[in-house]
């Protein structure tokens, strides 16, 4: 009797996860599909000034790489480049020079902002230092990049035409990131699956929509926009500072547009699954809000999502219930045909896609991890900084 109602929770347990995976299918904003990409070009007839702002610390390693792209960028209008070289310590802003007296191209700028103050993150005080930098130039807008994305020699010129062309206040492409090694090819897609999932692209383009979210490797947002949504002051204490930044624009009533990139490409190698792990755990439980409930309830929809199917699977094919193995293997089926599309965009095979439920439980543990070191005092990270909390005093160790 009571093997019969084990067997019974688990087959309803998973059907409510095959129904979760008919709904996501359905229903979230077809965030599965890859074809939000930027609009084909249709130019301005003039062309508005524009001001590129890298934040930069300790970039030496990926900077020979990205940094030219941006200095030969093919744009018909006034433009400028501001890396700010917040306080490396491996030669980043020397490089920087460097590379711009070797390939020429647009003007580089290279400043200094001294430790940020309580309250800030370091990356938003670089760039609100490089904001300050660029206002000389009075610029109709800035491009936010980071120090590891590599530009094609287009990709400013598409960025502009698409925002005017569309009335923009924020145009952002989620670069495509590096997948190389074996732990990138299985957690990297994924990274990308999942933010899709949160923040499904044709939701986050809509007016009206309360769906906002912008990749911060690759943003050109209007000048005026930034000061009247008082960017990046608003969300100085954000480690997600790419989310918070799409809310305060469309707080202030600005239209924003996210997709992903052709030709917009991250250079940082993550070889490792240290390095990946390092990555997501950083600011996944700043994303739930440093909230235990959110936490458990993440927890536990991760587990229904993507555990339960493969489980099902086995459970029934051992237990002789057939009815739970299907149903199981029905899910299991929906969640890797959502997974192929993003596999095509990352050109691996599609193989992968039953692997899946393994990368979400990396995911699951990853996030358990941060919110462990988050009651430990070390909180989330970036270059070397961390913050236990917002508005915490930047910790250099």
């Amino acid at each position: 009797m009571g093997q019969t109602a084990g067997v019974s929770a688990l087959l309803w347990i998973t059907v409510v996860s095959l129904a979760a995976w008919c709904w996501l299918l359905l229903c979230q904003g077809f965030f599965w599909r890859t074809d939000v990409r930027l609009p084909p070009r249709r130019e301005p007839d003039a062309w508005p000034s524009v001001c590129v702002v890298v934040p930069a610390r300790d970039e030496a390693a990926v900077l020979s790489a990205s940094l030219p792209s941006l200095l030969t960028q093919d744009y018909p209008g006034r433009a400028a480049v501001f890396l700010v070289d917040d306080g490396s310590t491996d030669g980043t802003g020397e490089l920087a020079r460097e590379l711009a007296r070797r390939h020429g191209g647009l003007p580089l700028t290279v400043g200094a902002p001294g430790e940020p103050p309580a309250g800030w993150t370091g990356k938003l005080w670089a760039v609100r230092h490089g904001i300050g930098l660029a206002r000389v130039r009075d610029p109709e807008y800035l491009l936010l990049t980071d120090a590891d994305i590599a530009h094609a020699p287009d990709s400013l010129r598409a960025l502009v035409a698409a925002a005017r062309a569309g009335g923009f206040d924020v145009v952002s492409q989620m670069a495509r990131l590096r997948v190389e090694s074996v732990w990138e090819r299985l957690v990297v897609p994924a990274f990308v699956y999942f933010f899709a999932q949160l923040y499904p692209f044709r939701w986050i383009g809509r007016r009206g929509s309360r769906t906002a979210a912008a990749a911060g490797g690759c943003v050109l947002l209007r000048t005026a926009t930034a000061e009247k949504a008082r960017i990046p002051d608003a969300i100085r204490h954000a480690v997600i500072d790419d989310v918070a930044l799409a809310r305060a624009v469309k707080g202030a009533g600005g239209h924003v547009w996210l997709g992903l990139a052709d030709r917009v490409d991250s250079v940082r190698p993550y070889p490792r699954l240290h390095d990946l792990w390092r990555m997501v755990s950083r600011s996944a439980y700043a994303q739930l809000r440093h909230n235990p409930l959110l936490l458990l309830g993440t927890v536990a929809g991760l587990a229904l999502v993507y555990l339960v199917p493969p489980a099902a699977v086995v459970a029934g094919a051992a237990g002789g219930t057939a009815a739970t193995a299907v149903t199981g293997a029905a899910a299991w089926a929906v969640m890797s045909g959502t997974y192929l599309p993003m596999l095509r965009y990352y050109r691996q095979p599609p193989w992968l896609a039953p692997l899946l439920p393994f990368t979400a439980l990396l995911y699951l543990l990853m996030t358990v991890d941060s919110a462990v070191q988050h009651y430990r005092g070390r909180g989330a990270a970036w270059k070397g900084r961390t913050y236990a909390r917002p508005g915490a005093v930047p910790d250099e160790g």
